[in-house]
């Protein structure tokens, strides 16, 4: 189902909290090991903050050590990626396809079966428990 959300600056800044919208809509990053999920160990179901659309398994979360949310695939296919050139080095940023909402970056050093690494902000999701 894609819903390919388009909204107003101004209409994300009144749905959003000041840290959502600083993250989610302006690329910002969360501090490490602040968020409220990189320690969570619940089983469910990670759906994006902005519009709701199911990103990420608990099924798929590991423990990287990196100090946020870390899995080794997306659930679905609601997920997008660009390259990130933003702080002098070049990065993949993983991005809600529905909305354009900024989940975090993807590393090729994670686990296998996919050997990758969505590191992704805790404020960027909702966690629906199972």
């Amino acid at each position: 189902m894609n819903k390919n959300i388009h909204k107003s600056d101004e209409e994300w800044r009144k749905e959003l909290s000041a840290e959502e919208y600083a993250i989610c809509r302006k690329k910002g990053t969360e501090r490490a090991f602040t968020g409220i999920y990189n320690n969570c160990k619940e089983e469910g179901t990670y759906y994006c903050t902005c519009c709701g659309s199911q990103l990420f398994s608990s099924e798929a979360k590991y423990d990287s050590g990196s100090g946020w949310p870390s899995f080794w695939e997306p659930k679905g296919e609601n997920i997008k990626t660009e390259i990130d050139n933003s702080i002098g080095m070049q990065r993949v940023e993983v991005m809600c396809k529905e909305c354009d909402a900024h989940l975090g970056h993807v590393f090729e050093d994670g686990p296998q079966p996919t050997g990758l690494r969505y590191c992704i902000n805790s404020v960027s999701l909702k966690l629906k428990k199972e």
